[in-house]
């Protein structure tokens, strides 16, 4: 081999030599570096054009970025690798370059065909990797789990429910009732067990469709009992060992509304049936839902009064009209005869279970000497002795009082109760009846939207009664209830443990009125809520039985004296003293007696120094207007503070009206100005025109009087 010649450090011309094998991957390098095609050619020692054609030719610009990160990452870990003395740091760099080349060979091989999420993270492939678990079916029960809950069923009845489970064949049953013995709670249970046996079907109606749910909340903790969550509405369950035919069934909660209810077929359980508005009408509509021979009705009700128009179905005279006289029956509805549950002529069974029955028939969740004390006679046999009310006693009709019930969830589209804020900054009325004794009596709150115009409805949205809490607990009850409303005005009983609720509510919520009962003022609410009733001026939701129960409860009485008539109601643990009644009363108060808006502004003028002395005060210190107070004698800066007379115009003010000074002889209306005129200069024949304030109150009411000097 022939020496080569010696080295002399001069170095060659470019040109002269020869091109490396890597000059090309060089330039692909630098060129996804950013480079230019001119830079990379002086920097290699090569001709422009030649880099340019490597570019053209291997579409350099169209390489996707994957491959041109796998480029910079082969380059620094080449670089890395081949550095004789690594730091710390540079094998922490290998380590980190090294993970990113598997993630992206990971990526050539989920682009390649066939590829799938699973080559990307192989968590996914290892969570596949098992055996696929079929998914439960929703609502679906296992002849075990059925087993399971009619075990629970029968070991959790009482002996009268046991009655009822024998008589469940029955094509119509009636059941009157005492309140609080479970009734609801085992017709939810019995009417979940006969869907899930084949029995189709099942429709609850009630007084209203949130009264209703009360059947669904019972059903879904009666399926949990045995793991299954129940969801839906209406709530569609199917079962094992349910026929081909029938292999699933609807559960269906409804109000009674006779538009909303029809349509739907299957067994029906008519709940509170006695307590519903229009019960002859809705009947017939739930009788179609059972047309067919193997569908059953099932009603079921605590009393209320004859005049309802389920009393004639429940004695069988709706059966005997219509009918002639040979073709009528007698049927006893006396308690001898149905204590024990009897079929009718009319094909109806009939059961009538007191308290006394249900205590008698295991029933342990009542003392039943703490009820008769906490229980006047009447209402004793009302509640719980499943005896009617003759409401012709009453100050209240109940006929009137079934026209305000409406279902809220159905009819009060604008409202929902379970926002943060149910009728978002819409004003709401409050009245409080505060708890007096422990005999009977319960704290009550009632809730309700003030009606629009003359024409306008009050709605009572929340009511809420509690028991056993001293003044400072009561307050903290309403101040809860109300931080989720715009509540202008609270009307509260300023009587005994009352006076001490209205010291402490007044202080830390605005609106707070003084109510001070007496017989005047008792007459005066009453008369307003008799006229606001009977003109179909108030709205409820149909469940609210309590306060139908409580208004029932207020009857006509003379006083100790005899010489004048006042009204009571007697004391009982459900109605208490007619406590919410008397609370919705305390709203209905806020408004004039004849339902007309006064004017919500009122009128100051305060005169110049003419009214210093006396002998130009012919009308005396104040003149007692219709809307408002003309007052004399007062200015800001006092008796001399200037020559012209002032116009104040205010609004009503909002809070309890602090008293009026002595020298006014009146109390109860507050005087904080809101706008103040410029000085008008008094002079003999002037007048002072009255000005309007829009933003306090409406146009129709800016009625204003004028005082001429």
């Amino acid at each position: 081999m022939d020496k080569l010649p010696p080295d002399h450090a001069m170095p060659l011309p470019a040109s002269t030599m020869p091109i490396p094998v890597d000059a090309k991957r060089q330039a692909r390098s630098l060129y996804w570096r950013g480079w230019g095609v001119t830079q990379i050619a002086d920097e290699l020692g090569l001709k422009r054009a030649t880099v340019e054609s490597w570019k053209q030719r291997d579409r350099w610009d169209e390489a996707p970025s994957l491959s041109k990160i796998e480029d910079a990452l082969e380059c620094r870990l080449n670089t890395l690798i081949a550095k004789e003395n690594k730091t710390g740091g540079d094998f922490k760099e290998i380590d980190l370059l090294m993970r990113q080349v598997v993630a992206g060979a990971r990526v050539r091989r989920y682009q390649a065909p066939g590829g799938h999420e699973g080559d990307l993270n192989e968590k996914v492939a290892n969570r596949n990797a098992g055996e696929r678990k079929d998914k439960a079916a929703a609502n679906y029960f296992t002849a075990e789990q059925i087993a399971r809950l009619e075990e629970i069923f029968h070991e959790e009845n009482f002996e009268y429910n046991e009655l009822w489970w024998e008589n469940r064949h029955q094509r119509t049953r009636m059941v009157l009732k005492s309140r609080q013995i479970g009734a609801t709670f085992y017709f939810a249970r019995e009417a979940l067990l006969d869907a899930l046996k084949g029995g189709g079907n099942q429709i609850f109606l009630s007084a209203s469709k949130n009264q209703a749910h009360v059947f669904k909340n019972y059903i879904i903790e009666f399926a949990a009992r045995v793991g299954v969550k129940l969801k839906g509405d209406p709530i569609v369950v199917s079962a094992e060992g349910l026929p081909e035919d029938k292999p699933t069934a609807k559960l269906i909660f409804l109000g009674t509304n006779a538009r909303t209810a029809q349509g739907y077929t299957g067994n029906f359980y008519f709940d509170e049936f006695f307590w519903t508005f229009g019960f002859e009408e809705l009947n017939k509509v739930a009788k179609a839902m059972a047309s067919h021979k193997h569908w059953r009705k099932t009603y079921l009700s605590t009393p209320s009064t004859v005049a309802h128009q389920a009393y004639s179905l429940w004695t069988g005279a709706a059966y005997n009209r219509r009918r002639k006289k040979a073709d009528q029956v007698a049927i006893d509805v006396s308690y001898d005869a149905l204590k024990a549950g009897q079929l009718g002529a009319d094909r109806i069974w009939r059961h009538m279970l007191t308290l006394e029955d249900a205590a008698a028939q295991g029933c342990d969740l009542f003392d039943l000497a703490e009820v008769r004390d906490e229980n006047a006679p009447d209402e004793y046999a009302n509640l719980y002795g499943c005896q009617f009310v003759d409401d012709s006693l009453s100050a209240f009709k109940f006929n009137e009082l079934q026209r305000c019930t409406v279902d809220a969830d159905v009819d009060w589209r604008d409202i929902n109760l379970l926002a943060d804020r149910p009728v978002g900054d819409r004003e709401v009325w409050a009245g409080y009846d505060p708890q007096e004794s422990t005999d009977g009596d319960n704290a009550a709150l009632v809730i309700g939207i003030p009606p629009d115009g003359p024409d306008g409805k009050f709605r009572l949205i929340e009511r809420h009664q509690l028991r056993g809490a001293d003044f400072q607990e009561q307050v903290e009850f309403i101040l809860a209830r109300l931080k989720r409303y715009n509540c202008t005005y609270v009307g509260v009983d300023a009587s005994g443990v009352g006076a001490g609720v209205y010291q402490i509510l007044k202080d830390r919520h605005r609106g707070v009125v003084k109510i001070q009962y007496s017989l005047e003022s008792k007459t005066q609410m009453v008369m307003k809520a008799q006229h606001t009733i009977s003109r179909g001026r108030v709205e409820f939701d149909g469940g609210w039985t309590d306060l139908q129960s409580a208004f029932l409860s207020i009857k006509k009485a003379l006083t100790q004296s005899g010489k004048a008539i006042t009204f009571k109601a007697s004391r009982a643990d459900d109605t208490g003293h007619a406590d919410m009644a008397w609370a919705a009363m305390h709203i209905f108060i806020n408004e004039p007696l004849d339902g007309q808006t006064r004017p919500k502004t009122r009128m100051e003028i305060l005169g110049d120094e003419e009214d210093q002395d006396p002998s130009h005060d012919v009308g005396g210190d104040e003149f007692d207007g219709e809307y408002g107070y003309l007052r004399r004698h007062e200015r800001g800066g006092g008796r001399r503070s200037g020559r012209h007379g002032c116009l104040y115009l205010r609004g009503p003010g909002i809070g309890a009206r602090p008293a009026y000074p002595a020298r006014y002889g009146h109390a109860g209306v507050s005087q904080r100005p809101l706008v103040r005129t410029a000085h008008l200069p008094r002079r003999l024949g002037a007048v002072v025109q009255c000005l309007a304030a829009p933003q306090q109150c409406h146009p129709a009411q800016a009625q204003y009087r004028r005082q001429r000097a």
